[in-house]
């Protein structure tokens, strides 16, 4: 599609090319063409935008077409400001799930012990990190997730903070030796078996780390109980939920023995608990 053509021409034809698979078709147009051109977005907007199509573009551009994440096709993801390493290995980190970052820098007392359950690429863990200080420990079950992690650690400056280790909450013992916590974070699998999701989700990210059983709460039902022994006295558990399950996640806290508040993330929906 890109013979002879400009920047400036490619980007539009790839936006109306893209306008059946993405909500933002011009966006990811621009990020692929700039991941093409080896230059950020902003120097190809100011100064490459007449110059020829480089090669491999078209292959983004396809990559794309066929629902492939944005990011997993760049290889990493803004957070809270900082870039991530993204891989099939781990979810995508959202800005849904800056409002459990917002949630425990306001509930915690400051810089502590951290532990971050189902850590993926670390974003949470590492974000908390390098906005409050103290040192953390990120745990996931997959030990590929846990290596993106650590690459995570070093990029952000934080590797001599945050610990990496393969764990997984269902199996006993998981949790022996790592002591208690100031502050638990905590955005596990919790969509319906049979939620229909869009395939930039269903056919890309992990299912391991979406999906919780029939109402997507198997997995709080595991976490929450063993939550007191993790937490400190006086310290909170922060733990990201879908839409609709604030009630159900609320619950199940509180026959835990917990209090707890909700927060909602900038579009206004439920998106996580403190418990305390």
């Amino acid at each position: 599609m890109s013979d002879g053509q400009t920047v400036t021409d490619a980007l539009r034809a790839a936006a109306t090319r893209l306008g059946a698979t993405s909500p933002t078709p011009r966006l990811d147009a621009e990020l692929l063409m700039a991941q093409a051109l080896g230059v950020s977005r902003s120097h190809m907007l100011l100064q490459r935008m007449g110059e020829s199509v480089p090669a491999g573009f078209d292959d983004l551009l396809a990559r794309r077409t066929a629902h492939e994440p944005v990011a997993y096709i760049l290889g990493h993801q803004e957070f809270y400001g900082r870039e991530f390493r993204v891989t099939r290995d781990t979810l995508i980190p959202r800005a849904d799930s800056e409002a459990v970052v917002e949630a425990a820098l306001e509930a915690s007392a400051g810089p502590g012990r951290v532990l971050d359950m189902g850590t993926g690429t670390g974003a949470l863990l590492l974000t908390v990190l390098a906005e409050q200080g103290g040192e953390g420990i990120g745990i996931d079950r997959s030990a590929a997730a846990i290596a993106v992690a650590e690459e995570n650690a070093t990029t952000v400056g934080m590797s001599h903070r945050a610990r990496m280790l393969t764990a997984d909450w269902t199996m006993p013992g998981w949790a022996d030796g790592l002591g208690q916590f100031d502050l638990i974070l905590c955005n596990p699998p919790y969509v319906e078996a049979d939620a229909q999701l869009e395939p930039d989700v269903r056919d890309f990210e992990p299912a391991s780390a979406l999906f919780a059983g029939h109402a997507g709460l198997d997995d709080y039902r595991v976490i929450i109980p063993q939550l007191g022994k993790l937490v400190r006295p006086g310290g909170v558990a922060v733990l990201e939920i879908g839409a609709t399950q604030d009630a159900a996640v609320s619950a199940l806290a509180s026959e835990s023995g917990f209090a707890v508040t909700l927060r909602r993330d900038l579009a206004g929906r439920p998106r996580a608990l403190v418990l305390r």
